[in-house]
């Protein structure tokens, strides 16, 4: 049904069943799945796929730290199944719809953090790539 699904994570709980979704629909449908992870480059204090922030450390740091949050989702969700992963230094939403354009994704799976309070009125990451995206977009009830 979908050739290329992409998903968001920031390899918390939540993301993370966004994440199986997808892998399971990428392996019942024989889709290749896209995992996007973002990062900003500068002292964000981003935690790292361990958990520990990363204050200070540069670019290069965050985009590896991102990038090893990609490669767990990987190996946790998407066993059998042909996989891409990026790590991208912007906002990320905007790292969600830039990749899904890079790789032509015509289904993208996103969590529901942020849906709800304040944070729906002043904008979300699912609210963002929703409005944003050229493709298919499925929310899955992360909260």
């Amino acid at each position: 049904m979908f050739k290329n699904i992409l998903v968001g994570t920031d390899g918390s709980a939540t993301a993370d069943k966004a994440v199986e979704l997808a892998g399971n629909l990428a392996r019942q449908w024989g889709s290749t799945l896209h995992i996007v992870t973002a990062y900003s480059g500068g002292g964000s204090g981003m935690a790292s796929a361990s958990g520990a922030p990363l204050v200070g450390s540069g670019e290069a740091l965050h985009r590896e730290a991102a990038q090893q949050i990609a490669d767990k989702a990987v190996s946790t969700w998407a066993a059998g199944v042909e996989t891409a992963t990026y790590a991208v230094g912007e906002s990320p939403a905007q790292a969600i719809l830039d990749a899904a354009e890079s790789a032509a994704a015509d289904l993208i799976v996103v969590g529901s953090k942020g849906m709800k309070g304040a944070r729906r009125i002043l904008g979300s990451v699912p609210n963002s790539v929703a409005h944003g995206a050229e493709c298919a977009v499925l929310v899955v009830k992360t909260d």
